[in-house]
């Protein structure tokens, strides 16, 4: 019976080393070489072009254009891009020819508690999951028609010229 024990105990360890190093090897992929993330420049399906864009009591039809932000207070990328969204907000108070909302994965007190901190002051500041309106990352910022179709999406920390593209839509 002996030699049973230690046999079933050699499978046994046998099988728990094969476990731990398959586990290793998929942690190792997803978290150490997760593979290209989504940003401005990578080329990467805009999943929301052409679709309408269900957010809830959201009146499209105040204005032909609507920016929407998705943000996150833990991202490092929306942080450092708050002196573009400070300009969004500039712009938009000598237009007016857009509407800005700001959804947040956090709730909506804490993401206005947010922007305030960085100084960008948004009216409609919602709490959302990202991943209901098939968003992948933050920051995104979608431009949404006074129907709620998606007309252009931008994701990541955009360059200058990216930031350009958005105000001239804006226009």
């Amino acid at each position: 019976m002996s030699t049973f024990y230690k046999k079933a105990e050699l499978f046994a360890n046998i099988a728990i080393i094969l476990v731990a190093i398959s586990l290793v090897v998929v942690l190792t992929k997803r978290f150490v070489f997760p593979g290209p993330s989504p940003d401005a420049s990578s080329g990467s399906p805009q999943p929301n072009l052409g679709t309408k864009l269900s957010l809830p009591d959201a009146d499209w039809s105040k204005s032909n254009k609507n920016l929407v932000l998705i943000l996150s207070d833990s991202c490092k990328y929306c942080t450092e891009s708050s002196p573009f969204y400070q300009r969004l907000v500039q712009e938009r108070a000598q237009r007016e020819s857009f509407r800005l909302t700001a959804i947040f994965p956090q709730p909506a007190d804490d993401g206005r508690k947010y922007l305030n901190g960085l100084g960008v002051a948004i009216d409609d500041v919602r709490q959302l999951s990202p991943g209901s309106i098939r968003i992948r990352g933050t920051p995104t910022l979608l431009l949404v028609d006074n129907t709620g179709l998606v007309k252009e999406e931008w994701v990541g920390k955009l360059p200058p010229e990216k930031e350009a593209e958005v105000l001239s839509r804006l226009q």
